[in-house]
């Protein structure tokens, strides 16, 4: 029969517990990483100290209300945010639940018992009943800190969750405009193959009429009936690539298959000139998928350091109060409770714990390596968007020269070749290039529109870390 400790002796071990919890720490070195952050962008005109200035719907910018709609649609009814918030659901949960760890625990309960018992006095039969209520209180010392660093990876975890639902957003948004300009692009060249075709109808027209006049040969004729069919049948393999785009855009809005609407054409879709990009430095808190890296980091530091503090002491501490009442018994009910602590140690484990420390660790190498991975790729893309804006820049004034050029060229050919001076091959090759060239310049428009919003994208589309950590108030 164990001893009960007397009042005294309870409150010391309890007083002793909070001294080791006051002065007990365990110490974990955060991750450090080992990137260089280079000076300024290698592809920017300038590097200016301050940050981006980017507003956080960009796309705006456009002045296309189809086409803000229709963002504002995907925002709201995609699948993929939809399973992204859930994801930040749960995660909130967690850091709630690791909260209320730290949280001494309460409980109450209620016994109950009717019997019926031979009376040693009496001899009689005696039935009797008796309710037995409690309150039971425990709470363990969080003498190495586990408990501290389970709340702060349960945290971690969910700030990495919502930065990472702020991610997709930014993502879904992106990919929306983008696929939204290649429809439009895609529209401007069906419209220009229609053109094309009209006017390769009317030159089939004519090669007909001067082969019946005697004026050509039947060669031309074939060689412009060939060219005719050429021109048409790119025309559907065009509906068939805006189909695809307008059921890629259906599926971002979480809808079935069904035309999308337009709103401006191609030409009159200008973003504005290349936005302030900063510094690289700037970036770390200027995307959301890297914010998301750092808070993994930072978990998997919390981590490690609640695998290490498994292997030291715990220490529990734990009370009751209650009462019994019973009709056997005369006067008032009796009073109960106890005080009372236990420290438990672990002594051998098959090396369990030790191994845990291991795997904890080595989560934490990985998440230290895929952020310098996102790290350096956003600096990547960053440095392709800018080059790819001026190469495309450079490209598209060639390209508008030269069709301008064709144009002139194809003008010319085709007097010459009315006035006999030239073969028809002569005016069929320079329709021919101006056709292409016209192609050329409508798809060069549509991917320095694209790289602008792969560039918004790249800079963080306007968001700020200073958005995700208001979330737990720090």
């Amino acid at each position: 029969m164990t001893r009960p400790l007397s009042l005294p002796t309870a409150l010391a071990t309890l007083a002793s517990a909070l001294l080791l919890q006051a002065c007990g720490t365990l110490e974990s070195s955060p991750s450090q990483t080992t990137l260089t952050m280079p000076a300024q962008w290698t592809a920017a005109a300038s590097a200016t100290p301050s940050p981006p200035t980017i507003h956080s719907s960009w796309w705006s910018e456009l002045n296309d209300p189809v086409l803000n709609s229709l963002v504002e649609q995907v925002l709201a009814s995609n699948l993929d945010l939809q399973v992204a918030a859930a994801r930040v659901k749960e995660a909130r949960a967690m850091a709630h639940v690791q909260e209320a760890a730290q949280l001494p625990s309460l409980d109450f309960s209620m016994g109950g018992q009717r019997s019926r018992s031979i009376s040693a006095a009496l001899g009689q039969p005696v039935v009797g009943q008796s309710t037995q209520p409690q309150l039971l209180a425990s709470y363990e010392v969080d003498v190495w800190g586990r408990i501290a660093n389970q709340r702060a990876a349960a945290n971690a975890q969910w700030l990495a969750s919502a930065a990472a639902q702020d991610s997709a957003k930014l993502s879904m948004a992106a990919t929306t405009v983008a696929n939204y300009l290649e429809l439009r692009g895609l529209d401007a060249q069906l419209s220009l193959a229609e053109r094309t075709l009209g006017v390769r109808e009317q030159a089939l027209k004519l090669a007909r009429s001067r082969e019946q006049a005697g004026y050509s040969s039947a060669l031309d004729t074939q060689q412009s009936e060939a060219e005719y069919y050429a021109t048409a049948q790119a025309i559907p393999q065009i509906q068939q690539a805006i189909v695809r785009h307008e059921h890629a855009l259906n599926l971002l809005a979480g809808q079935a298959p069904h035309p999308i609407a337009r709103g401006k054409d191609l030409a009159e879709l200008q973003l504005p000139s290349i936005p302030e990009v900063g510094v690289p430095s700037q970036l770390l808190q200027r995307r959301p998928d890297l914010a998301a890296a750092q808070e993994q980091l930072i978990a998997s530091d919390a981590s490690l350091a609640v695998a290490k503090a498994r292997l030291l002491p715990s220490v529990q501490l734990s009370a009751s109060l209650g009462g019994i009442s019973s009709s056997l018994l005369h006067g008032d009910p009796f009073t109960l409770w106890s005080l009372g602590g236990s420290i438990l140690a672990p002594l051998f484990d098959g090396n369990r714990l030790q191994s845990m420390v291991t795997a904890a660790d080595a989560q934490r190498e990985q998440a230290l390596a895929s952020y310098q991975k996102a790290v350096l790729t956003a600096f990547a893309e960053v440095e392709d968007q800018l080059s790819a804006i001026t190469r495309l820049d450079q490209q598209l004034q060639q390209a508008q020269a030269q069709q301008g050029a064709l144009e002139k060229a194809v003008r010319l050919a085709n007097n010459r070749y009315r006035e006999g001076y030239v073969s028809y091959l002569d005016a069929l090759d320079a329709q021919r290039n101006l056709f292409s060239a016209e192609q050329s310049v409508l798809q060069l428009q549509t991917d320095r529109l694209i790289a602008a919003t792969n560039l918004y994208r790249a800079l963080g589309g306007g968001w700020d870390s200073a958005n995700l950590h208001h979330l737990t108030g720090e």
